[in-house]
């Protein structure tokens, strides 16, 4: 291999926007996980923060379509980054991976963009607790402290269905073996199908584990992903016990809840009903400049919808300022920007704004 490919002229540095990459390989880590590891053809430096995300651009049956993944590698092997994905009964984007995407695929991804990350809460104890796939955020954080010889006492809990569903099983015992201040709990619910016992801890979670595993949890930087009900029950305990919230962060890209949807259902309701009481001077003109179209809003509407009544389609992946697709050039005019991590400062200086979040805030002009 020519020595160039180290050569720091010809090497770029990862920043967030649309980026065109190879799969370079996929690793099947549990029967119904894989892991893809992608690089650039020209290689580049893949930094972020361990914890964030990339947005995948995939043409699934013709059809255009954006979803989120958590990067599981870390940045100290910069040349490339990994996703990890379950298979899902049903999902359509799980199933599509598992089933197409393979070595020398190339495809887009958006990113890295997400507050929920291990730089910007820095802390000597963490605790870090995962279900399911819920691990590959805080993987991505437990190789970064290890390899970067960090000094922090790191509790890692993990949660999962049976012992064959243990994601990264092997490396997590490496890694915790070989660090006196990195200690590892793993909790199956049950036994698998194959008979394989399981000697550690059994069932769901409860806060009588957590005690026994970390008793001095109440003193730790709380780092939490997986299912919502996971993390709701690890929620229950902490609030019991009188945590300090402040020092408790999540990340979920599960589906959204019932409840979370029929709270959805009643506020478009509610909103149909304030449209009709909305004088007409009140509502802002939005104008998409390189579309030469424009359109008036109601206060509550967002720049993506003022789009969508015109017909133009601007990429969205999570619609609540997480993932960054729909990023945008504001021209002119000012606008509520109500983001998730979804965008960086410098963007935001540069004059861009999520489109999905974003209210205008009198008349603006989008250059779109």
């Amino acid at each position: 291999m020519s020595m160039n490919f180290l050569n720091p002229v010809t090497t770029q540095t990862w920043t967030n926007g649309r980026h065109v990459v190879r799969c370079v390989k996929v690793i099947q880590e549990t029967w119904d996980v894989r892991t893809f590891c992608f690089m650039a053809e020209q290689p580049v430096l893949y930094f972020f923060k361990p914890g964030q995300f990339v947005t995948l651009e995939l043409d699934i049956n013709g059809e255009q379509v954006m979803r989120s993944y958590t990067i599981s590698s870390s940045p100290s092997i910069p040349y490339s980054f990994s996703i990890t994905v379950k298979r899902v009964p049903g999902g359509q984007v799980s199933n599509w991976l598992h089933d197409n995407l393979a070595e020398g695929d190339e495809l887009a991804v958006h990113g890295p963009v997400g507050n929920f990350n291990a730089i910007d809460y820095p802390a000597d104890k963490l605790l870090m607790l995962s279900g399911g796939v819920g691990i590959t955020p805080l993987m991505s954080m437990a190789r970064w402290l290890f390899d970067t010889n960090a000094t922090v006492d790191l509790d890692f809990i993990h949660s999962a269905r049976t012992p064959r569903d243990v994601i990264f099983h092997r490396e997590l015992e490496h890694i915790f073996s070989r660090i006196p201040s990195f200690s590892l709990h793993v909790v199956c619910e049950r036994d698998n199908e194959l008979n394989q016992a399981w000697a550690g801890y059994r069932g769901f979670l409860t806060e009588a584990m957590l005690e026994m595993m970390v008793p001095d949890f109440l003193e730790r930087e709380i780092f939490c992903c997986g299912p919502t009900p996971y993390m709701d029950a690890i929620k229950g305990i902490l609030e019991r016990r009188g945590f300090d919230m402040d020092r408790y962060h999540e990340e979920s890209f599960g589906a959204t809840p019932r409840e979370v949807q029929a709270d959805v259902r009643e506020l478009a309701e509610q909103a149909e009903v304030e449209a009709a009481e909305v004088d007409v001077e009140e509502m802002h003109s939005v104008e998409f400049s390189a579309s030469g179209k424009s359109v008036r809003i109601q206060p509550s509407e967002t720049v993506h919808s003022a789009a969508a009544k015109l017909g133009l389609h601007i990429p969205k992946a999570c619609g609540m300022g997480i993932c960054g697709t729909c990023r945008v050039a504001l021209s002119s005019g000012q606008v509520e920007m109500d983001h998730n991590g979804g965008i960086t400062d410098d963007d935001i200086e540069a004059g861009y704004i999520l489109s999905c979040c974003s209210r205008p805030v009198g008349d603006v002009v989008v250059d779109y």
